[in-house]
């Protein structure tokens, strides 16, 4: 009986050591699958990362277009006043020749001899 016994104690305890490397293994494998899982969730970041990375790209050259399309416009302002003011002054000064015209005809009397 006692023989008996001890084999039984001994398949116990070979039965008891199995499982607990099966719990090893399985926590292992697990840990495997959870750094797994980790791995996935840094790639999505990273694809996000990209993706707005590129829609900031996008928006700075979209920046830099309409900054230089403000600057041409202020240019063609600029030189448009500019030319108004010109045309102004020109045809200011073409009346004002006028006015002196005709004050030299209507001033002079006609002379007797």
């Amino acid at each position: 009986r006692s023989s008996d016994l001890e084999r039984s104690k001994e398949a116990l305890q070979e039965l008891t050591q199995n499982q607990v490397v099966l719990l090893d293994t399985l926590e292992q494998e697990i840990s495997k699958f959870r750094e797994c899982s980790a791995i996935l969730d840094i790639n999505a970041l990273l694809s996000e990362a990209k993706h707005y990375h590129n829609k900031l790209v996008n928006v700075r050259k979209e920046m830099m277009s309409l900054h230089e399309k403000t600057s041409k416009l202020k240019k063609r302002a600029l030189k448009l006043q500019q030319k108004r003011q010109k045309d102004d002054l020109e045809r200011e000064q073409q009346r004002e020749r006028e006015l002196e015209r005709e004050k030299q005809l209507i001033a002079k009397p006609a002379k007797r001899t």
